[in-house]
């Protein structure tokens, strides 16, 4: 279903009234930046990312098409591998080493922290360090926050040795960290039932722990009293017609045997028991059994995986339709605008889009951070000039 004429560079305003080169500008560098969907939450809080660092070719070509070539940022994309990449090379080409980092981001890869490496798998995963890695570029850059985003995983008694290492490191460099915290991303207008942990830094030598961190819920449950707009449902992702000509409204191609699973699933739901279609793979292990369901569009959507636009991994069949979801649908679930697309292809594009940070959440959880380095700045200003 097709709808209105895509707009080439077509921008969003900034909501935290970015002022670029004014005193009121917060500058932020994003390691692990993927496809830029913490960038564009940046960007839509008034925070100019000056920096971006991402080995994956396919996400660089993202990132590039949609925030450096419509202008939305003007960020130094570093396409290389961060271990192999001097963190004072990067403060020095982004500008770093005359103006000041207020905020680092990042997600490192979450794969060997995640809920479906089973026992002790992804203890020994390389992946792991590259939370550690972070931390030097905390020690080089010295921000006044820095943001880590990752799975519940993480928190996982055999990962704690990573996370203890991380706290030691932060002690040390003289920074805060507050305690590991969980966040639903339906709570912020994202359509996708989506937890995961981030952790708040903040440099003790120049600032306290922020008090408006985290933010206020901005969506609740249907059965809440509260005045707050209920959670979005999967509907949202849809119900809406695509742009003409939209690259990703693209699904995976099935076979008759899939197409005919598909059929027997029950609108709006169902399992891999329900399908008819329960493989040898299947019979011998308990879990899983959202394989091959369909996703309810009264309800948030499930958690979108690297392999969201694939049945046989999840709960990602589209709600009537006899097929997998779209790259489209499965980018609106993480609150991307229809105008950014995703480049690679279908699978590329399905990695990209579940390894991002939803554009809605990262915008709401960045924006108390943009106005606590606003508001540091202006007291040091005053104390300056006392």
């Amino acid at each position: 279903m097709t709808g209105g004429t895509r707009r080439q560079h077509e921008v969003l305003p900034a909501a935290g009234g970015e002022q670029t080169g004014s005193p009121a500008e917060v500058l932020a560098l994003d390691l692990f930046a993927g496809a830029g969907g913490f960038s564009l939450g940046a960007y839509l809080a008034g925070i100019r990312v000056v920096a971006a660092i991402e080995w994956d070719k396919y996400a660089c070509r993202t990132y590039r098409s949609n925030l450096l070539e419509t202008g939305l940022t003007k960020a130094h994309l570093f396409e290389q591998d961060i271990t192999q990449l001097d963190p004072a090379e990067v403060k020095a080409a982004a500008g770093l080493s005359v103006m000041h980092c207020d905020i680092l981001l990042g997600g490192p890869p979450c794969q060997g922290f995640s809920a479906h490496r089973l026992n002790n798998s992804g203890v020994s995963d390389p992946r792991n360090a590259l939370l550690l890695r972070y931390f030097e570029y905390v020690r080089v850059l010295r921000p006044t926050f820095f943001l880590v985003e990752n799975v519940p995983g993480l928190l996982w008694p055999k990962h704690k040795k990573f996370v203890e290492a991380f706290y030691d490191l932060a002690e040390a460099a003289d920074y805060g960290v507050l305690e590991p915290t969980i966040i639903n991303a339906r709570d912020y207008g994202v359509p996708q039932n989506r937890r995961r942990v981030f952790l708040l830094g903040y440099d003790r030598r120049r600032t306290s722990r922020p008090s408006s961190w985290p933010p206020s819920a901005t969506h609740c449950p249907p059965e809440s009293d509260s005045k707050l707009p209920r959670w979005r449902a999967a509907s949202t992702a849809f119900d809406q017609p695509v742009l003409r000509g939209d690259p990703n409204d693209i699904h995976m191609r099935h076979g008759e045997a899939l197409l005919e699973t598909f059929a027997r699933t029950p609108p709006n739901g169902g399992s891999r028991s329900q399908s008819g279609r329960v493989l040898p793979c299947h019979e011998q292990h308990e879990g899983h059994y959202d394989v091959y369901g369909r996703i309810d569009p009264s309800a948030p959507a499930p958690t979108m995986t690297t392999a969201c636009i694939n049945p046989s991994k999840g709960r990602f069949v589209h709600p009537i339709e006899n097929h997998g979801i779209t790259l489209r649908q499965a980018a609106r679930l993480q609150s991307f605008p229809d105008w950014f697309n995703f480049e690679g292809g279908i699978m590329a594009g399905g990695v990209q889009v579940g390894n991002a940070v939803p554009v809605a959440l990262a915008q709401a959880l960045l924006a108390p951070l943009r106005d606590a380095c606003r508001a540091l700045r202006e007291a040091e200003s005053v104390s300056a000039a006392a």
